[in-house]
């Protein structure tokens, strides 16, 4: 037992000693090529093991022949094991370098493509992370290259629906101060409703930059879908009227919403007008709403002949806008009621309606969406449901009864 702890203590001075030697070695080749550092690792344990190995040997009074024989095993060895680390880290060093040229195409038109074989686990889960993250990467530049057309396209939309009231305003100013107008009051007339209409786009603007910017604060409370549709529809009524378009009770439940009211009915606003300006005369625009496990599907029907399924997708993006079919035309002004009321009931005609639409719905943790269905357009939103349980509310269909007013 005592020449057993007199070799384990050998063996371990020499191990202690030829890590002694090898500290330096560990602080200088701190952000040197691995090959190095792989080698200097295989030299520290080829050095522990012939130290080890030659001071036992020493101790056990071997012949000369036999101790030579173990000096030439013990250079075989170790030969062998630094070719070996040598061998592997170059490798280690070509696949690190081949990953370190892909990385650099990360971003770039070509896009990151990961080596063929890396060497080892930790390369190839670095090249896998680099995928991942070059495809997020390209999605993100694909959806800054839509979002700035978009932005490009509403500037010129905006800058045209601009010039045509600013146009009008500036000929009946003329008009009126050169004292040719035969009736000063309509011209005035006129004069504020273009002036309610820029208004209005202006809102549009700020209340989407809000939306855009996250900016946008809600106050929740729990409020009866049906109220939210009755408001809604009570202010759509008298455009529907007016474009000979028939408002249908599509079956709306008494259900409990936890939502901004305000936004919800601007929302519901937004969906009846465009579809009431997108119906034609003598159509129908239906309203229903229903419970779906935990949520609220709230639907708008229209009879608008429907939208090309290649521009579905871009509906709710930011100044979108389809053929005259649902481009809303600017109310005449002879035709506006009440200072413009019914221009103020939804869309300004500039793109931001629908966009608006998703923004509130999204900062509500819902969501929207749109589908043909034949004779023209289902637009559908998706609400959380405040509780199980119905809640009161008046009789019959909201403000689609033709009695009220």
């Amino acid at each position: 037992m005592s020449e057993v702890l007199v070799i384990v203590g050998l063996a371990a001075l020499g191990a202690l000693f030829a890590g002694m030697l090898a500290a330096p070695a560990v602080t200088l080749l701190r952000r040197r090529p691995v090959v190095l550092s792989m080698f200097a690792v295989a030299a520290l344990a080829v050095v522990a093991m012939a130290a080890g190995t030659i001071a036992v040997a020493v101790e056990m009074f071997l012949s000369p022949h036999d101790f030579q024989v173990v000096l030439i095993v013990v250079a075989v060895s170790g030969a062998v094991s630094l070719g070996a680390a040598l061998l592997f880290g170059r490798r280690i060093a070509a696949g690190s370098r081949e990953l370190a040229v892909a990385a650099r195409a990360v971003g770039s038109e070509a896009g990151f493509v990961a080596p063929a074989d890396p060497p080892i686990a930790e390369l190839a889960a670095l090249a896998a992370a680099l995928e991942e993250t070059g495809a997020r990467l390209r999605a993100a530049q694909e959806r800054e290259r839509a979002l700035d057309a978009s932005r490009r396209d509403l500037v010129a939309w905006i800058s045209h629906d601009l010039r045509t009231p600013l146009a009008g305003l500036r000929a009946m100013a003329e008009a009126l101060e050169d004292g040719v107008v035969a009736e000063p009051g309509r011209y005035h007339t006129r004069i504020r409703a273009e002036v309610e209409r820029l208004s209005d786009m202006v809102d549009d603007l700020f209340e989407l930059s809000r939306i855009q910017a996250g900016s946008l604060e809600l106050t929740l409370a729990r409020i009866s879908i049906y109220d939210l549709v009755d408001d809604a529809i009570a202010t759509a009524r008298p455009l529907a009227e007016q474009r000979g378009v028939r408002l249908r009770d599509g079956g709306i439940a008494r259900l409990p919403v936890r939502v901004d009211g305000q936004g919800i009915t601007r929302v519901l606003g937004n969906l009846l007008v465009n579809a009431i300006r997108a119906t034609p005369a003598d159509g129908t625009v239906a309203v229903s709403a229903h419970r779906d496990g935990d949520r609220v599907v709230l639907a708008v029907d229209d009879a608008c002949g429907g939208i090309p399924e290649q521009d579905l997708p871009r509906v709710f993006e930011t100044g979108w806008r389809d053929g005259p079919a649902r481009t809303p035309a600017a109310v005449p002004p002879a035709e506006d009621d009440a200072g413009g009321r019914q221009r103020r009931l939804g869309d300004t005609g500039a793109g931001l309606g629908l966009a608006i639409v998703r923004g509130i719905v999204e900062a509500h943790a819902g969501r929207v969406s749109v589908r043909n269905t034949g004779v023209g357009c289902r637009f559908e939103l998706t609400l959380p449901a405040a509780g199980a349980e119905r809640v009161p509310g008046g009789t019959g269909s909201p403000a689609l009864d033709q009695r009220r007013p």
